[in-house]
């Protein structure tokens, strides 16, 4: 059972926001140099990625809930 919703959304901009964390962990360490400007372009990418990745999901949930178009089950027929 779930316990929450899950919103991938919100997956896709954690997992670009911990890669800036780990190339900047990795300046730190010593490991490589990262440019100070490096995380931005890495930080819109995840953030515009997330949006598009919520709308989809969004629009997948209303349709959903709206009963979508299911051909399995044409219901009852009103003759008029």
């Amino acid at each position: 059972m779930l316990r929450h919703e899950f919103r991938p959304g919100k997956l896709v901009v954690g997992l670009f926001l911990v890669a800036a964390g780990v190339a900047y962990a990795g300046d730190a360490g010593g490991l490589w140099v990262t440019e100070w400007f490096a995380a931005i372009p890495l930080v819109v990418a995840g953030l515009v990625l997330a949006g598009v990745v919520a709308g989809i999901n969004g629009a997948i949930r209303r349709r959903r809930r709206a009963g979508g178009t299911s051909t399995a089950d044409p219901g009852p027929e009103i003759s008029g």
